[in-house]
């Protein structure tokens, strides 16, 4: 006989645990978020692209309009290659609203403000170090000594996920793209033209290099081709103005504004968002009173676009899962909805890592192939990404 579930721990608090509390609470369930850190992450975190089928889902739990409130629409993304030759124009199929450009660190601060609106608790100075499961409900520990019990814990904690390693010991690390990644905004004055929506990003010869320009802003990262996987720290401990310096040069040979924009900017204004990674498949998501949500158990790489709607996803597929059936049925039926999915965007996310750091040879095939990939690929053969949606109103 199952367990019904009413109340949940959910460790993590950066953007995904937010949006997991805030859709087990429409189904009925208490949450209350545990925080590693003692403070919030304002003003972290560059910018990403949030898919029509990340603002459905936050529309199941009446968020979605927060994210349009601060997205800018991309109309487009266009592929270049280093010397201007346009390669490929994508987007939402056109019946679906487009991306949105959204500041993680915005995303961040309006979502936590929601939860906190609805009156779910957000504890900081909350760092896991171990459960103990018992026939009725799991308690967390945590490094300051205190304790807390529900019937679930949840891991929204990210892809150095302390909860994955406690349900699989054995569970796999993230995997190194081969990339680091960096990012800003400038004001443009008069450089670079406002791209109308679009956003456009080159393969260069020795970078990879995105821009969008929004109302005289250029908002652009770049992924640099890195041999050694540095870890956050230690990129930042080499400093932005040595940073800023290497992807000058990297980006120096290329027809775009990359090195102009990179040599403008204020070394306080780099990003240095650290490695690009992403997550082998996770064997086991869930044991007993334990379940994995978001990057803890699917991460693809930023290539894939879909990192943060894939986690919103997952977060109100959770809930809906627990609210219509008891444990441990709900984590087999939402891991049987979601796997299948995010597992197949992540394999796409890898092929796009390899297009990036790709050399002089793999350029040139790249460069030539590409277009006529393209051009064979319709748009409705990528709209099973964005055109995902999750019936609330249905039972799990």
């Amino acid at each position: 006989m199952g367990t019904t579930i009413e109340s949940a721990l959910v460790i993590g608090g950066g953007v995904a645990g937010p949006v997991t509390a805030m859709a087990l609470q429409q189904a009925g369930i208490t949450a209350t978020v545990h925080e590693a850190y003692q403070g919030t992450a304002d003003g972290v975190g560059a910018g990403l692209g949030l898919a029509p089928n990340g603002l459905a889902a936050l529309d199941v739990i009446g968020a979605g309009d927060l994210m349009r409130g601060i997205g800018d629409p991309m109309a487009a993304i266009v592929l270049q290659s280093w010397n201007g030759k346009q390669l490929a124009v994508f987007g939402s199929p056109g019946r679906l609203e487009p991306t949105r450009l959204v500041m993680r660190s915005e995303m961040y601060t309006v979502l936590y403000e929601e939860a906190v609106r609805r009156g779910i608790g957000i504890e900081h100075g909350k760092r896991l170090v171990g459960v103990t499961e018992a026939p009725d409900g799991v308690t967390a520990r945590f490094a300051d000594g205190s304790t807390a019990t529900a019937d679930l814990l949840i891991g929204a904690d990210g892809i150095r996920s302390t909860v994955r390693g406690l349900i699989d010991p054995a569970a796999p690390r993230p995997r190194y793209a081969g990339l680091q990644g960096f990012g800003s905004m400038n004001a443009t004055a008069g450089v670079v033209p406002d791209t109308g929506g679009r956003m456009f990003m080159t393969f260069g010869k020795r970078a990879f290099f995105g821009l969008q320009v929004i109302d005289g802003n250029a908002v652009w990262f770049v992924n640099l081709p890195y041999a050694e996987p540095l870890t956050q720290a230690q990129a930042v401990a080499r400093g932005a103005d040595t940073w800023l310096r290497e992807l000058e040069r990297a980006c120096a040979e290329d027809r775009t504004p990359a090195a102009e924009l990179i040599r403008r900017t204020d070394p306080a204004q780099l990003l240095i968002t650290g490695p690009m990674e992403n997550m082998p498949s996770v064997p086991r998501w869930s044991r007993g009173r334990l379940v994995l949500v978001g990057d803890s158990a699917h991460a693809p790489s930023s290539s894939s676009g879909q990192g943060a709607s894939l986690a919103m996803e997952s977060a109100v597929e959770l809930a809906r899962c627990l609210r219509d059936l008891p444990l441990p049925a709900a984590l087999a039926r939402y891991e049987e909805l979601r796997r299948p999915r995010v597992e197949r965007i992540i394999k796409a996310a890898e092929r796009t890592n390899g297009n990036k750091a790709a050399g002089p040879v793999g350029r040139v095939l790249r460069d030539a192939l590409l277009p006529v990939a393209m051009k064979m690929m319709k748009p409705e053969k990528m709209a099973w990404q964005f055109e995902h949606r999750i019936d609330w109103a249905k039972t799990a």
